[in-house]
């Protein structure tokens, strides 16, 4: 069963790590993807992050429950933050292992194309002169990334 948590404070993926492959002799493999949050250019300020409780660790749930079905992970853990988020502060950590990399990688691979197109998070840019831009549409390169899992 993931380990899925949604929260406001940074994570440690060093710590997950060690969490997840701690007394484990059957782990051969572990894929972490962190992302951060970018400046963009320096016009950048924060990202503001906001997600429907329940209903996005629900959906997360679901489509790790996927994950888990497609591979043979031994463990996956999702975690996802929510609120104002600095530029190079992380965002998301997505830790898949395996008994073997390649499992690994594509269950991660898969989360974080799922995670950036189909989670129910919504993300807003706070701009360094002060001003609040719109909400971030999706990119169609995320969506192409995604059919791929079709």
């Amino acid at each position: 069963m993931a380990d899925i948590r949604i929260q406001a404070e940074p994570f440690d993926t060093a710590a997950e790590t060690a969490a997840l492959i701690s007394g484990r002799g059957d782990i051969g493999a572990t894929i972490a993807f962190t992302g951060f949050c970018r400046d963009e250019g320096g016009r950048l300020s924060a990202l503001e992050l906001e997600h429907y409780p329940g209903m996005a660790e629900a959906e997360m749930a679901r489509i790790a429950r996927e994950a888990e079905e497609r591979w043979p992970l031994l463990g996956l853990t999702i975690i996802h933050r929510f609120g104002q988020i600095r530029p190079g502060e992380p965002i998301v950590l997505v830790l898949a292992a395996s008994a073997h990399r390649a499992a690994a990688f594509e269950a991660a691979s898969f989360m974080m194309d799922y995670l950036k197109t189909r989670a129910p998070f919504w993300k807003r840019e706070h701009l360094t002169d002060g001003t609040v831009g719109a909400w971030v549409e999706t990119r169609a390169a995320d969506d192409a990334a995604m059919e791929r899992w079709s």
